[in-house]
């Protein structure tokens, strides 16, 4: 039945990813919401749930926090929106992804229009997406019973179908610019950074007054203003429809766009933002002296040029930006301390001094900066998996390349691009913080940002011993899976008392607070380890295995 056409074999390739992403973001539903019974268990804890609600109003607006549904609104606010990483890279892939591997002139060989193959697979996605919304709302009402919420069977659906509705949005918006780009993985990439420039631009209106104007920019803005779970607050029918209209007019001119070029080409920019044509020179035609040609390691650097900048910019970019908001943070907590006795006894625990109470606030963002380096570190060990699964592991090792050179320069050139951008995010914070006053300890902000490398090259390495065994999707879709496990252990586990034991499960942990207590040295040295031995473990399967095998 699922290869009678081409919208049920697409749909059929979005199995995996409609149960895990679905299961697995209703699951983080159901844990945040089975701990709010403990957060207002007295009226001084409640009380003190809503203060503090109050002064992080930037992730998101605190509607009714002391209600299950409005606190688990209120808690994972623009978190929620790592679901939207999957039509992202559906979206860049859909076509273009096709175009790359040359199943689409396979696809256009067969009886069929391309209007009537792009539509049925942009039919496919928004299936995928309205089945995981579906999965998330179901699970997030059960959720809701077991705690006695306040919304219904409607709320949760319109929940699962807002977040479905933001998702089409990105991976339309990444259909469209794959129309114009030569690799999804450009498309994907850039996508990706516009996401967390849309988040970015939704949390200023929060932060700076009369701004909203700005912020009806970002998609993200619509998103957040339906609250189905808050049933007071409901859900906003125009912010649907103005987030589905932006849906329809990207979706429909990508298709429009694939209609009118050449399979495998680009569609060319318009003329007023094409940058000048270089001309064509003996060298640049044949670059037999080109840097980048000179080793493996050269070669992988700058295939990772690209990526590394956009993901470079939106990682320092959010650091920079979170010190500014920790220091309005500061000064609205210093106001609460004045006027809410309840909160005098927590600013007491966090330390009373601006170094202190300043560090205790970044450390809640630069958790952070890891997830979104690992990432950047899944990316990077897909492309591995992909050039093996693409044939073009063969004609690198057609060269006098020893397999195990490959790999290592391979992985070397990942490190190094990991480095740069946890130094990058390092100077951009600290510029960040000279500029806004903001006392910090300038030995521990060192220790938090470069301590995220490791984590970075952890899950790396793991994308590399995966690879040996597993195809690119699976080996892609399994470390997006423990990238979220890790994350809902970290952010979910103390909500729930969760022991020590599974705590220690996810590598966030032994990243710790370092912009609190300083480096954590056995803890990264744990981590280095792990990664050594899987790095080993995967050379070894890369020197004895057939090539795409």
């Amino acid at each position: 039945m699922w290869f009678r056409n081409t919208y049920l074999k697409t749909l059929r390739e979005y199995r995996i990813a409609i149960l895990g992403w679905g299961i697995g973001m209703g699951l983080m539903m159901f844990a945040v919401l089975s701990a709010i019974a403990d957060l207002v268990s007295t009226p001084q804890a409640r009380a003190t749930l809503v203060t503090l609600a109050k002064s992080f109003a930037w992730i998101a607006e605190p509607i009714h926090v002391d209600t299950p549904g409005g606190y688990a609104t209120w808690k994972y606010g623009f978190t929620i929106l790592v679901v939207v990483l999957w039509p992202i890279l559906a979206g860049s892939r859909m076509l273009r992804g096709e175009e790359e591997r040359g199943s689409m002139d396979v696809l256009l060989s067969l009886p069929e229009s391309r209007a009537r193959i792009a539509l049925q697979k942009l039919a496919a996605l928004w299936t995928a997406l309205i089945l995981i919304g579906l999965i998330i709302g179901l699970l997030t009402f059960l959720a809701g019973q077991s705690v006695h919420a306040e919304f219904g069977l409607g709320g949760a659906l319109l929940y699962g179908l807002n977040i479905s509705v933001i998702g089409g949005v990105f991976g339309s918006l990444a259909l469209f610019i794959s129309q114009f780009t030569q690799s999804r993985r450009t498309a994907a990439g850039i996508t990706g950074g516009l996401l967390a420039l849309s988040i970015a631009v939704d949390i200023v209106h929060r932060v700076v007054p009369n701004t909203d104007w700005f912020s009806r920019l970002s998609p993200v803005y619509y998103y957040n203003l339906s609250k189905p779970l808050v049933p007071s607050y409901g859900t906003d029918p125009v912010a649907l429809l103005v987030m589905l209209i932006a849906s329809a007019v990207l979706s429909g001119a990508a298709v429009w766009l694939f209609l009118r070029r050449d399979v495998g080409v680009a569609q060319a920019l318009p003329g007023m933002i094409r940058l000048p044509a270089r001309p064509m020179t003996p060298a640049r035609a044949l670059p037999v002296n080109a840097w980048s040609l000179q080793s493996v390691y050269s070669r992988s650097l700058r295939s990772m040029v690209v990526p590394t900048f956009w993901w470079t910019f939106s990682i320092a970019a959010f650091a920079a930006f979170m010190v500014f908001i920790v220091e309005q943070t500061e000064q609205q907590l210093k106001q609460l301390y004045e006027s809410t006795p309840v909160l005098a006894g927590l600013i007491g625990k966090v330390g009373g001094g601006d170094v202190s109470t300043n560090a205790a606030l970044m450390s809640f963002f630069f958790v952070f900066l890891p997830v979104m380096l690992m990432a950047f570190a899944v990316t990077q060990a897909s492309r591995w998996a992909a050039d093996e699964e693409d044939g073009l592991q063969e004609l690198v090792l057609a060269t006098p390349q020893p397999r195990l050179k490959v790999i290592l320069a391979r992985f070397g050139a990942l490190t190094t691009a990991t480095i740069i951008i946890a130094v990058v995010t390092l100077a951009a914070t600290a510029l960040a913080t000279v500029a806004s006053g903001l006392a910090l300890d300038w030995g521990n902000l060192v220790a938090a940002s470069l301590s995220i490398i490791p984590l970075g090259l952890l899950i790396a390495a793991l994308g590399y011993l995966f690879s040996g065994w597993l195809r690119t999707a699976i080996d892609t879709g399994l470390l997006s899976f423990l990238l979220v496990i890790w994350f809902v252990i970290t952010f979910i586990g103390p909500e729930l008392n969760w022991s020590e034991g599974v705590m220690r499960l996810s590598p966030f942990y032994y990243y710790g607070t370092p912009i609190v207590n300083g480096l954590p040295v056995g803890s990264m040295l744990l981590i280095i380890a792990v990664t050594v031995v899987a790095l080993a473990i995967a050379s070894v399967r890369f020197m004895r295995k057939d090539i795409a095998h």
